[in-house]
């Protein structure tokens, strides 16, 4: 009757009940009008109806740490009976552009955003279209209503520093992940807190900006052992970055462990098998993905979230790739 009464199709007075953005404001208002005047009332997020889907948004997807992610949010997922709409926008405003233009063709539980900062703009639309949201490691300060998934990397951090220090290493290098980055600061911080700990002093040149990849971890580590007193082990802020320390060590005649001490951080599957097998902080990966999944459809029925800051314990895996210096 309201389709009919406003001179609009039944699609149409669907998107304007639904909030979607696509209507122009003239037929908006008179759709909204008329249903204000036949007493319509809109159904509380509570009891809308399941779209089954929920969307979670990386930066990139290139790396092993993502696939863990997708892993817990797939488990609570399918238990639950919907699917997982994955996407990647590469840092880059037209791709955020695009995928939220994709959004408003559909419906969804919710959003998780993986190592994100949510521009206000986007905060915005995402309130107005009444799609609830959870960030997983922040890359900033996350919005006040928006909850958030990490884990605790600066105690991650200042634990694998204190090892390496237990077995008599006083030069210890460290490869940062990207500043801007909540993680990466924190661990940072749990580094330099374990050397002050320690009365060790803080030495500038030890450490390295990385970005989390194989490539920074090489270059990295390969500058590390340039130096005219190269540090006697090195802590590589994820394990793609310790891999590729392993690489520099490797190529200049050295042996890991044996020579130069290395530790990592996520302990991701494969780093067991790499020779020697890594000793890492173990990040629970998929365990974030299943809290951020289990949150957002809590938040999708209406229900109210008790902890919206939730940080999951990380612990030191001691295998083979560090030992006492030798000097």
């Amino acid at each position: 009757m309201i389709a009919r009464l406003a001179g609009v199709s039944v699609p149409t007075v669907s998107r304007v009940i639904n909030g979607r953005s696509d209507v122009s404001p003239q037929t908006r208002e008179r759709v909204e009008e008329l249903l204000t005047r036949h007493g319509y009332r809109r159904r509380p997020p509570s009891m809308r109806a399941s779209s089954g889907l929920v969307d979670l948004v990386f930066n990139d997807l290139d790396s092993p740490w993502a696939v863990e992610i997708i892993r817990g949010v797939e488990d609570v997922a399918h238990a639950a009976g919907i699917g997982t709409v994955v996407s990647a926008i590469h840092r880059r405003t037209s791709a955020a552009k695009q995928w939220l233009e994709n959004l408003r063709t559909r419906s969804t539980e919710g959003v998780i955003f993986v190592t994100s900062t949510l521009e206000p703009p986007l905060q915005a639309e995402l309130r107005r279209l009444n799609i609830p949201v959870v960030i997983v490691d922040p890359a900033g300060v996350p919005p006040q209503e928006a909850p958030t998934i990490g884990a605790t990397n600066w105690a991650g951090a200042l634990r694998a520093t204190e090892y390496l220090i237990g077995l008599g290493h006083t030069r210890i290098g460290f490869i940062a992940g990207p500043p801007q980055l909540m993680c990466s600061r924190a661990r940072i911080d749990g580094y330099r807190a374990a050397l002050e700990a320690a009365g060790i002093t803080f030495d500038d040149k030890l450490v390295y900006l990385g970005n989390f990849y194989h490539e920074a971890g090489f270059s990295g580590g390969s500058q590390l052992l340039r130096l005219p007193d190269p540090p006697t082990a090195i802590f590589a802020s994820s394990d793609q970055m310790a891999l590729g320390v392993y690489e520099a060590i490797r190529r200049r005649g050295l042996r890991v462990a044996d020579d130069i001490s290395v530790v990592g951080f996520d302990d991701l599957p494969e780093v067991r098998w790499c020779s020697p097998p890594l000793t890492t902080v173990r990040q629970p990966l998929a365990e974030m993905g299943l809290l951020a999944a289990r949150t957002v459809l809590r938040l999708a029925q209406g229900e109210k979230v008790e902890s919206p800051r939730l940080e999951l314990a990380t612990e030191l895996v001691v295998r083979d790739s560090a030992a006492a210096p030798r000097r």
